[in-house]
C-alpha cells in the first residue's frame, strides 16, 4: 500500500504529519475516469505509450481509500493560494519503494487539481493556447522522466507545481516565472539605477529541452509575447526586470563556443551579478545528454555544446551556475 511505504521514509512520514494537519479536512478531489483520463492526458501531452499503464494506475489509486485521502489532501493544498507568488506547494519525489503508483502519484495530483487551475486562468483572461502549452509541459517531463528511468513519472514533481499554480507561462520559446527580485540581484538592478530593489516583482527566465534552437529571434520573440502577456493578464505586478539562475550563463561557455553561437548571444543579454562559487557538473550533465549519470568516457561530442561540455570536464574543469538580469 502507497500509505504504508510512505509511513516508513521518516522525512515522508513528518510530510504526511504536516500534511494532515494543514488539511484535516479536504475538499473532495476527483479524478477523471477510466474512459475520460486518455484525452485529459494527451491532452496534457502524455506520450501515447503511457497512456495505458497510467489509466490502470488510476484504478489501483482509485481503489486505495488511503491513498485516495491523500490526493484530495494534496488538491486541498494545491490550489489553497492559487496565483500567489512563493505560495505554491512543493511535492516531494516519492522513494522507489513506493513504486509505479508512488512514481505517478503526482500526476494524478496535477490531474485532479486541473479544474481549479483553468478556472484561474480563465480569471486572469489567461488565452486558451498560452495555457494548454503551459499546462502540456507536464508531458514533456513525463519523456524526461521515460528518458531518464523509463516508464512514465515526474522526477520533478515541485517544478510542475509552479506551472499548475499560475506562475510560470510557457510563452513561445521561454517559460516566465513570476518572481521577487533576491537580495543580491535587487541591488545590483537598483545601482543600475532602476527603481526596483529586493522584493520587488521579476519575471525569471527558464530554457526548456525540446522546443528547437535558442536562437535569437525565438527569444526575441517570446520577450516580446511576455511583456504584452504579463502586462495584460497581471497589470497589478510590474515586471520591468528579467532574471535568469542557469550554467547557460556560466561565462566559461565562451572559451568553448563561437561568439554568434545562440547560446553566447542568450547570454550577453544579461549582466552577470553573481557566479556561484559550487561546482555543479551534473547539471549540464544532466540537461544536454539527459542523464547525470553517464560516466565521462560515456559521453558523445556530437555538436559544440556537447564538445564543450565534455571537454571541460575531461581537462580537469568544471561547470558552474551563473545569475543574471536585463531590463525589459
Amino acid at each position: 500500500m502507497l500509505l504504508k511505504a510512505l509511513r516508513a521514509d521518516a522525512r515522508l512520514a513528518e510530510w504526511l504529519r504536516d500534511l494532515e494537519s494543514e488539511c484535516p479536512a479536504p475538499r473532495e478531489a476527483a479524478l477523471p475516469d477510466a474512459d475520460t483520463l486518455p484525452d485529459v492526458l494527451l491532452d496534457l501531452s502524455v506520450p501515447h505509450e503511457h497512456i495505458n499503464e497510467l489509466v490502470a494506475l488510476r484504478d489501483r489509486l482509485a481503489a486505495d481509500p488511503e491513498a485516495m485521502t491523500l490526493l484530495a489532501r494534496c488538491v486541498t493544498r494545491f490550489v489553497r493560494d492559487m496565483g500567489e507568488i512563493g505560495k505554491g506547494w512543493e511535492p516531494p519525489a516519492f522513494p522507489a519503494a513506493t513504486g509505479a503508483l508512488g512514481r505517478c502519484f503526482h500526476l494524478y495530483v496535477f490531474v485532479a487539481a486541473l479544474p481549479h487551475v483553468r478556472a484561474h486562468h480563465r480569471e486572469r483572461g489567461v488565452p486558451e493556447d498560452v495555457s494548454r502549452r503551459t499546462l502540456a509541459d507536464l508531458g514533456r517531463h513525463v519523456s524526461v522522466h521515460h528518458r531518464r528511468a523509463g516508464g512514465p513519472g515526474l522526477l520533478f514533481p515541485w517544478w510542475i507545481a509552479l506551472h499548475f499554480h499560475g506562475e510560470l507561462f510557457q510563452l513561445g520559446r521561454l517559460q516566465f516565472q513570476r518572481a521577487l527580485l533576491g537580495r543580491r540581484t535587487g541591488r545590483a538592478v537598483a545601482a543600475a539605477g532602476l527603481d526596483l530593489g529586493p522584493g520587488d516583482p521579476c519575471l525569471s527566465l527558464h530554457i526548456t529541452d525540446f522546443r528547437g534552437p535558442l536562437s535569437p529571434s525565438a527569444c526575441d520573440r517570446s520577450l516580446a509575447l511576455a511583456r504584452e502577456f504579463f502586462a495584460r493578464h497581471y497589470p497589478d505586478e510590474r515586471h520591468e526586470v528579467a532574471v535568469c539562475n542557469s550554467w547557460l550563463l556560466d561565462p566559461q561557455l565562451k572559451r568553448y563556443l563561437p561568439a554568434d553561437s545562440n547560446i553566447i548571444r542568450f547570454q550577453d543579454r544579461f549582466d552577470i551579478d553573481r557566479e556561484e562559487t559550487s561546482p555543479d557538473d551534473s547539471v549540464p550533465v544532466g540537461f544536454v545528454f539527459g542523464d547525470p549519470e553517464i560516466p565521462l568516457d560515456e559521453l558523445p561530442r556530437r555538436n559544440s555544446v556537447e564538445r564543450a561540455v565534455v571537454d571541460h570536464l575531461r581537462a580537469g574543469g568544471h561547470w558552474y551556475g551563473g545569475r543574471g538580469w536585463f531590463a525589459l
